[in-house]
This record gives structure tokens, sequence and C-alpha cells, in this order.
């Protein structure tokens, strides 16, 4: 009841190219690279370092990035609302208008 329908491919009627033969290649090893002699000191210190101007300057962006994104939220909802009562405002000028006539 459930087996998919496998659609037939035609057979190619034209020209066909034979395929390609494909020839195996020799494979030559190589001389392994010498090693590196020079060693990396290791790093005692942490790779960012937070010094109290730096926290400062951090707490300090991120409030102006939250007080900046909540001021365009708080403006985006006074357009909408604005523009919903003034739709209101319309729709009750128009209807009275109509009951009018």
């Amino acid at each position: 009841m459930f087996r998919p329908k496998v659609p037939t491919m035609p057979q190619p009627t034209g020209l066909t190219t034979p395929p390609a033969v494909v020839e195996p290649t020799a494979v030559t090893p190589h001389a392994p690279a010498p090693a590196s002699t020079v060693a990396t000191p290791a790093r005692n210190r942490p790779a960012v370092q937070l010094t109290p101007g730096t926290v400062l300057a951090l707490v300090g962006g991120g409030t102006a990035v939250v007080l900046v994104v909540g001021a365009v939220l708080v403006s985006m909802l006074l357009a909408v609302a604005l523009t919903a009562a003034s739709v209101a405002v319309c729709a009750l000028t128009v209807r009275s208008e109509i009951a009018r006539r």
C-alpha cells in the first residue's frame, strides 16, 4: 500500500561517448619536513585583561545601548498608538457623516 513509485529513466537514444578511462598513478612518498626547534613560551596572563576602566566602559556602553533600544521601542509604540487613535477618529467622523445623510 505504501510503496513508493520510482520513476523509470528513459534510455538515451542518440550517440553516447564511452566512459573515460582512469589510469592509476604512482604515489611517491616525500621526505618529512624538519620539525621546528623554536618553542613558543607559555603565556601566563589571560587573553583579555579587565581593568576597572574597561569594566566601567563596558557597563556604560551596555547601559547606553539599553537606553537607546528602549527609546526606539517606546517611540515605535507611541507611533502605533497615535496612528490607531487617528484612524479611530477618522472612522467616527466618516460614520457620523454617513449617518447624517
